[in-house]
């Protein structure tokens, strides 16, 4: 195995926001700095309360050039698949999918989220089934049309040091279904039967899916070591290690294959085009800003999976970057002061993004000029009253998080943490029409055939047709 070394549901929690947690302790934002107490550290929480990071210095505006001006969106297309919990090889644009906006059916995938445990996994599909990673690291296999169980598989080794482990993801090649969790293990499965054809225990835990490139599986630990194992048998292939970052959020992105290219995102705000073959570092571009007055903006994560489309990486940092990258060479095109733990999705012209202000922005593709930006907690007070202050002060009000999005049939679909499914329109912002999913969701749905399909907080795999 070669080495290869370079420059050395709540918001996650820094060393330094740590220091600073008194003077946000009345703050309803900040909350719950350790949830998963014994084994997990203090560096690394669970998703939740969103809190503005760029918001205090730079202000994102609609572009005055652009304002009223139309863009162009492809129709929708069928999806076949959706192989890995980054999507398809060929970016999806818009879905044809979710026509009549309503629950098909849904399924318990096992256990859910609770104190010691994080369902965080993006289902995958080969067309056929559907797979789903619990909050205990059980696989299930679903008929993508039925909901009917196909197998299950028990991939938790019961090891009591890991009794807190959580996190991980899939990925499919060549009938093989790829396994990395939070109890140190990768799994080869037989993607028709759940049958385990080999295991591998790593030294630390795994957050983030794995991808597969050539005749590896790739994947990356907690510390940002990038990791290879042979396909085939689980042998040792190559690894890189970017710089060690404690401070990031619960959610990790996995990485990308493009090309020759793994492009690798990491919680020290990287974002390295790696070679495939041999770990290498082809190119690398930092997207992190550090503001003058908001300690949490040290929290460089890139925990939204960037996006390839038209040969150009798309990919937002939590610390304020949101860029567009040559894939193959990795010069910056364009850069806007956007903060956001999502995906972007691209379609056509436009590029649109969810902030961690829970604000929905479209944008030019080509430019990163902005079309429009609309709040998704429009219509609710940003505030409540405080008893403690006697009814004179005021408190931060508990809105819903986001997650998305995803243009399916013409929507544009967030989900959120009241167990909402929002339609947005895709060419003003303005919000359709919602439908209840039952459960928060903070895993954004994927695609498969004419059906949008969306894992719950509290484990469960919705249909939506």
């Amino acid at each position: 195995m070669t080495h290869t070394t370079t420059m050395g549901r709540r918001i996650a929690a820094t060393a330094l926001a740590l220091v600073m947690a008194a003077g946000f302790a009345g703050c309803s934002t900040v909350q719950k700095l350790n949830p998963l107490k014994k084994d997990e550290p203090v560096e690394s929480a669970a998703q939740g309360e969103r809190i503005s990071i760029v918001a205090f210095e730079q202000k994102l505006t609609p572009s005055e050039r652009l304002k009223g001006q139309d863009f162009y969106i492809p129709s929708a297309q069928p999806v076949a698949d959706w192989p890995l919990a980054t999507g398809p090889a060929q970016a999806v644009e818009h879905a044809a999918a979710a026509a009549q906006f309503k629950v098909a059916w849904s399924k318990s995938i096992g256990t859910g989220s609770s104190t010691t445990t994080q369902v965080m996994a993006t289902p995958v599909s080969d067309g056929k089934l559907i797979y789903t990673l619990d909050g205990e690291a059980r696989i299930r296999a679903f008929d993508v049309n039925t909901g009917a169980e196909a197998w299950t598989r028990n991939l938790n080794p019961g090891i009591r040091r890991d009794k807190d482990a959580f996190g991980g993801g899939m990925a499919l090649s060549g009938g093989k279904l790829f396994v990395t969790s939070g109890f140190r293990l990768v799994a080869a499965l037989d993607a028709a039967t759940g049958e385990v054809q080999w295991t591998k225990t790593v030294e630390t835990p795994l957050r983030a899916a794995p991808t597969v490139s050539g005749k590896f599986v790739v994947f990356s630990d907690v510390d940002n070591q990038m990791i290879a194992l042979n396909q085939a048998d689980g042998a040792p292939g190559w690894t890189y290690q970017a710089i060690v970052e404690p401070a990031r959020i619960l959610r990790t992105a996995a990485p990308v294959p493009y090309e020759n290219l793994i492009i690798a995102p990491f919680s020290s705000g990287e974002l390295i085009g790696l070679d495939a073959a041999s770990g290498q570092p082809v190119w690398t571009q930092v997207l992190a800003q550090s503001t003058r007055t908001n300690a949490l903006s040290e929290i460089r994560d890139i925990s939204g999976r960037p996006l390839i489309a038209n040969n150009m990486v798309f990919a937002a940092s939590h610390s304020g970057v949101f860029a567009a990258m040559d894939a193959k060479s990795g010069q910056r095109r364009w850069s806007v002061p956007a903060d956001s733990t999502n995906a972007p999705w691209v379609a056509g012209d436009v590029i649109y993004l969810s902030t961690v202000q829970s604000e929905l922005m479209a944008a030019n593709a080509t430019s990163g000029q902005v079309y429009w930006i609309a709040d998704l907690n429009k219509g609710r007070k940003k505030t409540t009253s405080s008893f403690f202050a006697m009814g004179e002060g005021k408190k931060p009000a508990k809105l819903p998080t986001w997650t998305g999005p995803v243009l399916a049939s013409g929507r544009l679909i967030m989900v959120n943490s009241e167990g909402d499914m929002v339609a947005f329109d895709p060419k003003t912002g303005e919000r359709k029409e919602s439908l209840k999913l039952g459960d928060p969701a903070y895993v954004a749905p994927i695609v498969v055939g004419d059906q949008l399909f969306v894992v719950t907080d509290k484990g469960r795999l919705v249909a939506i047709q």
